[in-house]
Formats: structure tokens, C-alpha cells, sequence
């Protein structure tokens, strides 16, 4: 009844199911600090359309990059090809944006800063 047929080979690695994680927005860390938007472009463009890259550029967040592809499936590439990839003496590490964890690292910074104000407002030493 059942013949085998085969998948074509674009369509190869869209077949199986993704897990939940997976998404299009990859968060970069460790990029070396000079890396220019035509270097990064050059690097992730080579697995697909990229639509955009937001490198950091403040003191705690220098170093860092989001990169925002059209497809899920680029984005899956990328992050399997170039985590721990060497670029100018540094090792790239890649995560998926998880929005749920950047709201409670926010939610953690503003505590910490309301902290360090209630500290100063009554001379409370932070020992």
C-alpha cells in the first residue's frame, strides 16, 4: 500500500518538528568589540535572509548582538553552524531569544537598582 517516497533535498531538514525554544531571533554574545554590521551581515547572511541585526552598543551590553532572520529554519542553521565559531580570536556563543527570561533579568536590574536606592535613601551599608 504504502510506497516510500522521498523529500526532496531543500525540504530535508524542514520535515522533522522543532523544539519550543527554536525561533527566528538569536542572541550572540562574545563578539569582538570592533566587529563591524557588514562583517556580522557576512557572517549570518550565509545562512540565510537576515532581516536584522541589533549590535550592542552600551558598556554591559557591548560584545552583543540580536540577529533576526526571515525563516525559523535559517536561524536553526545558523545557531548549529556557528555556535562556538571563531571569529578574531573570540568563540561565538549563540542562544535563542527567550523573551520570557529577558523580562525576569529586566525585572531583576530594576529590583536591584530600586534596592540600591532605598539603601541610599535611609544609609543602609550593603554588607
Amino acid at each position: 500500500w504504502l510506497k516510500s517516497c522521498t523529500v526532496p533535498a531543500m525540504f530535508a531538514g524542514r520535515a522533522a518538528r522543532l523544539p519550543p525554544e527554536v525561533n527566528r531571533i538569536l542572541y550572540v554574545r562574545n563578539l569582538p568589540y570592533k566587529i563591524t554590521n557588514v562583517e556580522l551581515y557576512d557572517i549570518f547572511g550565509k545562512y540565510g535572509s537576515v532581516r536584522q541585526i541589533r549590535k550592542g552598543s552600551e558598556a554591559e551590553t557591548k560584545g552583543t548582538a540580536f540577529v533576526i532572520y526571515d525563516d525559523i529554519y535559517d536561524a536553526k542553521s545558523a545557531m548549529e553552524q556557528l555556535s562556538g565559531f571563531n571569529v578574531a580570536g573570540r568563540y561565538l556563543v549563540l542562544l535563542y531569544y527567550n523573551p520570557a527570561k529577558m523580562a525576569v533579568k529586566m525585572d531583576t536590574e530594576r529590583r536591584r537598582e530600586e534596592l540600591a536606592l532605598l539603601r541610599k535613601k535611609f544609609n543602609v551599608d550593603d554588607k
